[in-house]
Order: structure tokens, then C-alpha cells, then sequence
């Protein structure tokens, strides 16, 4: 299979320079591109590749693009951001990539500024990816050396400026306008919605937010075509996807497979469960996406696969529940960094998220009484979709609601045995 996104790694041998990048294809994309194709030929192929955005939300990569003003009577400048704040918890696959093929996501940036007439760009980096920020200063400075940015780039006529932004550590950055309010000096809080980024964003111009593993799907778009990039699928989604799996399995990782490959495929390159332990459910998205259990290891991993059975995709990196780990106790740690990291700026989040969290702690403790549960209920749906301003706390609100759905015997347990049967 080909692995566009993988093909250059080597973790023992570490990140390709400039040289070796070229080497092995790097920067071809960006020559055909500025030497052969308008922006909008280069947004059609991305279109055409049913490429969705690998942050979570899924929405179509061309179509997102298409919402930018184009052509000389656009507003300038305007901007391109790369959401590189990975805090979502389980998610490690973006950081895969900064530390092991820098250049594959700073190409991927110059096609994108490129393809929506952006002037400058901005890697927006969790400012904990030190190694992360290290690369990416070497990979910049050998691209900008090379002619590859800056002015007049390749001689295709293109400018284009690119920053690192490392971030002020919290995750409502990797909301979107709550990044460009970050990025603009300001807190990090979401903005109302209209108007969109795309048409005002940064400093109220036209700007383009896109996860660090979209980008890096671009230049194998370009340099191989729609078609190609389509068929790495098993669905309607085009291309590869970094999958994720973090706990009590044999080879804890990320690894670059089809598009639509199951939970169980997934599963087994991760060697399957430790000697000892039972699966007993997983969240396959990341932090912010609902419970499966085991009888759902043939689901397929895409964005529309999982919403059968009440879930999403997220980020494709799965965080395991073991029959050794307590349901409850595992959401009562989500709830603590949601809560933690709520911005404040609406009711609901700020008020609701420490409230389940608080409602968690005293079923673990031997506190919990008849009714917790109709209370956790009513949570589930007063921080739901519409009622904040950002996604942040119905987000939170998804590994609780698939855990009351499959695992409510336990949550009840607590109450009737006064305290966590797991700590016993």
C-alpha cells in the first residue's frame, strides 16, 4: 500500500534534511504546482480527492477552501493556520509527523497558501512539542535557504511568509477562533460564528485553518492526482489515515493505514490486548468522542462508519478500556481536564463541566446518592450541541453519554457499594 504520509519515516534514522527530502520526491508537488496549475486547479484536485479534514470534524478540504475570497479584488493579506495545539487526550499523530518528516507538513503549507492565495502562514504549535518546534526551526531554515520561501518562490511568482507560533499551552487553542484570538495576542476564547474564518480571521482577514495531517495529505494529492488518492480509501473518503492506540495493548502507537480500516484491524497492528487484560471498550476518537465495547471491533473507522453506532471518528487515535480499569474513574480523569481547561467564557462549560466532574469524584469516593445519575444525565443534555459557544463541553459531554449507554451497571454499582468497586 502506499503511505504518503509515512513513506519518509524512519524513527531510528530520524528526519530527512532538504537533501534527502528532495531525494525521495519532496517538493516535486510544489514545482508542478507553481509551474503548471492556477490555485484553483490546485483547489479542484483537493476537491476531487474527498479529502476531509483530519482534526476531528471531517468537513471536506476543497469545500472549506472554496469559502475563501479569491482573485485580485480579494481583501489582503490573507492567512493560512496550521492547528499544530495537539492537547486532545490520546492524540499523538500530528506530532508523528512535525518530529519525523518536517518538510512533508512545510510543503503541504506552501501548496495550501498557494491554492487560496495566502501571503502568510502560521504553524500554531502546542507548546509542549519542543522536539516538534526544534525540526520544524531546521526544516524553515533550510526551505527558506533553498528558495522555497520567501519572495518569488521557485520563481513561480508566489510569495509567501511562514511563522512557528508556539502556543500558550491550553486546549481551547485548538479551537479554531480561539487559536486566531490567541494568535492575535488576545485570550483564547471562541469567537461567534458568523462571521466565518475563511472570510474574516485573522485581524479580520480571510483565513484558512486546517490540522497538521490534512496539510500533509496535499502534496501527495498533487503529485499523484485525485484518483490516485481516492483509491488508498476502502470509502467514500479519500487517502490514508493515521490511526492511534494508547493502552493496555502489546505495541502502543500510530500507524498510517486505509481509510475505513475496522477497530479490529487497527487492533491487531497494535498487537492486540496485554497478557492478562480484556478489552472491555475503547474511545476510538480521542478524549472528545463517545464509548464503543468489544462487540464493536468490526465498526469501520471513517466519518461516517462510526455515527451507526452513536460515535465519531475524531482523530483515529483510540484510547483502550480494560476490564482492570474503572469506567468511571476513567471519566471523572477526561472530566478533570475538560474542566480544567474550559476557557470560562460561557455558562454552561464553565459552570457545568466542574459540576460532572465533582459528580464523578463522589460516586468514586463513597459520596454518590440516588439521583447522581439522572443528574449526570441532565448534564449530558444542557452542555449539549447549540447551547455553547465553542464544541469544547459537548465534546467533553461524549465519552460520558457512551459511557452511561454501555456502562451504566457500574456507574449504578458505585452508589450501591458506596465507592469504586476498582479500588478495592
Amino acid at each position: 500500500m502506499d503511505k504518503p504520509l509515512t513513506k519518509n519515516i524512519d524513527l531510528a534514522r530520524g528526519p530527512l534534511d532538504l537533501a534527502g527530502y528532495e531525494r525521495a520526491g519532496g517538493y516535486q508537488a510544489l514545482r508542478k504546482a507553481l509551474g503548471s496549475m492556477s490555485p484553483q486547479d490546485v483547489q479542484q484536485a483537493v476537491s476531487d480527492s474527498n479529502l476531509r479534514g483530519r482534526g476531528g470534524a471531517g468537513f471536506p478540504t476543497g469545500k472549506k477552501w472554496s469559502f475563501v475570497p479569491m482573485g485580485p479584488q480579494a481583501p489582503r493579506p490573507k492567512y493560512l493556520c496550521v492547528n499544530a495545539d495537539e492537547m486532545e487526550p490520546g492524540a499523538f499523530k500530528d506530532r508523528l509527523l512535525m518530529e519525523n518528516d518536517p518538510h512533508l507538513l512545510l510543503e503541504g503549507v506552501i501548496l495550501s497558501a498557494y491554492a487560496i492565495e495566502a501571503q502568510v502562514a502560521y504553524i500554531f504549535l502546542r507548546k509542549e512539542y519542543v522536539l516538534s518546534a526544534r525540526r520544524l526551526e531546521q526544516a524553515l531554515g533550510e526551505a527558506g535557504q533553498a528558495g522555497l520561501v520567501g519572495k518569488n518562490i521557485l520563481g513561480g511568482g508566489f510569495d509567501l511568509e511562514i511563522h512557528l507560533h508556539t502556543s500558550a499551552g491550553r486546549y481551547i487553542c485548538g479551537e479554531e477562533t480561539g487559536l486566531l484570538n490567541s494568535l492575535e495576542g488576545k485570550r483564547a476564547n471562541p469567537r461567534f460564528k458568523p462571521p466565518h474564518p475563511q472570510v474574516s480571521g485573522l485581524w479580520g482577514k480571510p483565513t484558512i485553518i486546517n490540522n497538521v495531517e490534512t496539510l500533509c495529505c496535499v502534496p501527495g494529492i498533487i503529485a499523484n492526482g485525485a484518483e490516485w488518492f481516492g483509491k488508498l480509501s476502502r470509502t467514500a473518503d479519500g487517502g490514508t489515515k493515521l490511526y492511534g492506540v494508547s493502552g493496555r495493548v502489546n505495541r502502543p502507537g500510530c500507524w498510517e493505514m486505509p481509510m475505513g480500516s475496522t477497530i479490529g484491524e487497527i487492533l491487531d497492528r497494535a498487537g492486540g490486548m496485554k497478557q492478562g487484560y480484556r478489552l472491555r471498550g475503547l474511545i476510538p476518537g480521542g478524549a472528545s468522542t463517545e464509548f464503543l465495547t468489544d462487540q464493536h471491533t468490526d465498526a469501520v473507522m471513517d466519518f461516517e462508519g462510526l455515527g451507526k453506532y452513536g460515535s465519531r471518528m475524531g482523530t483515529g487515535t483510540m484510547v483502550i478500556l480494560d476490564d482492570r480499569t474503572c469506567v468511571v474513574g476513567m471519566c471523572h480523569n477526561l472530566m478533570k481536564f475538560f474542566a480544567r481547561e474550559s476557557c470560562g467564557w460561557c455558562t454552561p462549560c464553565r459552570d457545568g463541566l466542574p459540576w460532572v466532574r465533582d459528580l464523578l469524584w463522589a460516586l468514586e469516593t463513597g459520596q454518590g446518592q440516588a439521583g447522581d445519575l439522572d443528574l449526570l444525565e441532565m448534564h449530558t443534555q444542557q452542555l449539549g450541541p447549540g447551547l455553547t459557544y465553542c464544541a469544547l463541553a459537548p465534546g467533553a459531554m461524549e465519552p460520558l453519554i457512551g459511557a452511561l449507554r454501555h456502562f451504566r451497571g457500574d456507574f449504578q454499582r458505585h452508589i450501591d457499594q458506596k465507592g469504586c468497586p476498582w479500588r478495592r
